[in-house]
């Protein structure tokens, strides 16, 4: 049977659709568009009640009926490594946020947020050699003002990774996470309204390459920030990145190739605590935080706690 062009084009743009959704995971919207829940980049399907019944982890002290199951899967151990790509102007940038201090800030939450309370609740999950140690840190960052242009894909970020893995400008570490982070004057495919960030794994440069992206989330602060303008840092942009960046990288850990931890819908650990912030304190300038670390205060969601039948917290 033939096929008129238009409508070949059609069904490869659907196909193209189907495989992005499989395999990411992504952080919903603060509140959702309509729809949104359907249409959300999600790299789970929902389990069989055989599923389910995956066995436990024998390497540590993981058990499974806390809401959330084990599916096999690795998860990444010991003191894990964050590479960073700052991509786009993050000197003067088109927003107030589009600056040095952003890059500053977020800096000192990555090298405070590894052994923090909040990581602590990263160490209910394992697999079959150990569990996660709830410690990270920030080995190296670059920056890339737009080798991939300003309207960026899933294909130009792996292009993106893939050219500085390639160069040397980045290592090629397998036991680490990967994080793009673009101003505001750079735009991809569904963020601010279909997510606020994503996380997922690709075989790059030769080796399964875990990475994340992350974009200023000042551009859609009803979306994806929870205090704007006045944030415990008073820089709105950084504070909610920093809040996505924390749900990205937890998943990244307990779920690095999307075949570890999730639940019967498909949800990983952060996705269960999405925007869900706790007991909560007064800062002086009147925004609410509930963890403190690197000098700084934040806020920042819970995740699933993997233990005591399972809950939303910000510390074991």
């Amino acid at each position: 049977m033939k096929f008129p062009l238009g409508k070949i084009k059609v069904l490869l743009t659907l196909l193209f659709v189907m495989l992005a959704i499989n395999f990411l995971a992504a952080q919903t919207l603060r509140t959702p568009t309509p729809g949104g829940d359907d249409v959300r980049a999600n790299g789970h399907v929902a389990e069989t009640p055989a599923e389910t019944m995956a066995a436990k982890p024998s390497g540590g002290a993981v058990v499974q009926g806390n809401g959330i199951n084990y599916h096999g899967g690795p998860v990444l151990h010991g003191n894990v490594p964050i590479y960073v790509i700052w991509y786009g102007n993050w000197t003067n940038g088109p927003l107030a946020s589009d600056t040095q201090t952003t890059v500053n800030l977020i800096d000192a939450f990555l090298n405070g947020l590894g052994g923090s309370a909040l990581e602590g609740v990263n160490t209910t999950y394992g697999d079959n050699t150990a569990n996660v140690s709830g410690l990270l840190h920030l080995q190296s960052q670059i920056f890339d003002t737009g080798s991939q242009g300003t309207s960026l894909t899933n294909t130009r970020l792996t292009n993106l990774i893939s050219g500085h893995l390639k160069n040397g400008s980045l290592p090629t570490d397998n036991t680490g996470v990967y994080l793009v982070l673009t101003s505001s004057n750079i735009s991809e495919r569904g963020f601010c309204t279909q997510f606020c960030g994503f996380h997922t794994a690709q075989t790059i440069n030769g080796a399964d390459i875990k990475w994340a992206f992350v974009g200023n989330v000042d551009k859609c602060p009803s979306g994806c920030e929870i205090q704007f303008p006045t944030s415990p840092n008073g820089d709105s942009g950084a504070d909610g990145m920093a809040n996505t960046l924390s749900h990205e990288i937890e998943e990244a850990i307990s779920d690095p190739d999307l075949n570890a931890w999730f639940d019967g819908s498909g949800q990983e650990n952060g996705d269960k605590c999405n925007f869900n912030f706790g007991v909560t304190q007064r800062a002086a300038n009147g925004s609410q935080f509930n963890q403190t670390f690197g000098g700084h205060n934040w806020m920042l969601q819970q995740n699933w706690r993997n233990s005591g039948g399972g809950a939303c917290a910000q510390h074991l």
